[in-house]
């Protein structure tokens, strides 16, 4: 819920800030005389909607997915205790209701975002009008927007969340009881892949180990990768805000990309490990060393990090490269815009440092586990 906290709180932070941006200034096409004045406005306008459409919409999908995977997650590990509440006579529905919580996160993290926007909204507005091209204009709030990015998403993601419940909790009593709460119907299909399947190289126990664990939590390759795309994306970003928009632009861009990548990575590898605790303890009677702990439950993950990150350069330059050539096409003085390289070597570097160290972070919560709570399942 955390994660879903935050990414709300940016979503909702950047539509509101463009949007009532949009609202306020949609009163001053009839005052705009010049030609090069209403080629400001327009341009000011479209690319309002280019970034709400090209930042909400990939949040909402983000958010999306991390509520399916928390659902699913919270499903398989307390499948036992919803299992006893089904035999019990607890209707699926009834049961399901309970996620109605995840859209409390929701409307927590909306709401973060819209009053924060109003917060910086009167410099914002400065900064917009900086050089005097448009007619003056002031903050004004708009309830519409409170309703609809509020108020809207929470009651979205409860419904969602609750709809999504009700169709994962769908399994027979004894399925729940037994454990297998996201396994029904796999097994026998595994089965028989395995017997037709071709047969694969030998692999050593740590290979063995670091491909179970990426397949075994395969819904986290998403958010490893995410995490990666916003770092690599914002942070290049951020560096052609200086010249193509402003510097609180930046500041808003950078500030954005850094939250929503360490977040995202945290939730992510705090997941893989909690959910490798007995593997983790097994490797340790075995007499494996901490680095081959680490290599085989968290090295998995490096590739996918990696495509994650160049996936956010090509990204974070086809946008910029659209909106000079597309959106300020007829604005005078904006510049040509191309691939900075000293942007992408920084970030590069940045991005590899920080992930690095956030592995180290976590690998020592691999090797403070008490052997003996794990093994007893506490």
């Amino acid at each position: 819920m955390v994660g879903m906290t935050v990414i709300s709180c940016c979503a909702v932070f950047v539509c509101t800030l463009f949007l009532n941006y949009h609202l306020d200034i949609a009163g001053l096409d009839s005052q705009i005389t010049s030609e090069y004045a209403r080629i400001f406005y327009q341009a000011q306008v479209l690319s309002g909607k280019v970034v709400c459409i090209v930042s909400g919409g990939c949040l909402l999908v983000t958010t999306m997915v991390m509520l399916g995977f928390y659902i699913r997650h919270y499903i398989e590990v307390h499948g036992r205790e919803l299992g006893i509440l089904k035999a019990l006579g607890y209707s699926r529905m009834r049961i399901a209701g309970g996620f109605w919580v995840m859209g409390l996160g929701v409307l927590l993290g909306a709401g973060a975002g819209f009053l924060l926007s109003f917060a910086i909204m009167p410099y914002f507005y400065q900064v917009q009008n900086q050089e005097k091209v448009l007619p003056e204009y002031t903050v004004h709030f708009h309830p519409i927007l409170a309703a609809l990015l509020v108020l809207l998403p929470a009651l979205f993601f409860s419904l969602l969340a609750m709809g999504y419940g009700y169709l994962r909790l769908g399994r027979p009593v004894l399925d729940l009881l037994k454990g297998r709460a996201g396994e029904s119907g796999k097994t026998q299909k595994d089965e028989e892949s395995r017997k037709h399947s071709k047969p694969e190289k030998e692999r050593s126990f740590l290979q063995e180990v670091r491909r179970s664990t990426v397949r075994s939590r395969s819904s986290l390759i998403f958010f490893i990768g995410f995490a990666a795309f916003c770092y690599a994306s914002m942070m290049q970003m951020s560096f052609s805000m200086d010249e193509l928009a402003s510097r609180l632009m930046s500041v808003m861009v950078l500030t954005i990309g850094l939250i929503l990548a360490c977040v995202t990575l945290f939730l992510a590898i705090t997941t893989v490990i909690h959910g490798n605790q007995k593997t983790i303890a097994m490797m340790r009677v075995f007499g494996y060393s901490f680095r081959e702990m680490k290599g085989a439950v968290l090295g998995g993950y490096r590739p996918v990090a990696w495509i994650g990150f160049f996936l956010g350069t090509g990204y974070q330059y086809g946008l910029l490269k659209t909106v000079v050539t597309v959106v300020f096409e007829d604005v005078a003085g904006v510049p040509e815009y191309g691939f900075d390289v000293g942007a992408f070597v920084i970030a590069l570097v940045s991005f590899g440092i920080l992930y690095e160290l956030i592995m180290a972070g976590y690998s020592g919560r691999i090797r403070k586990m008490p052997l003996k709570a794990i093994m007893e399942g506490e």
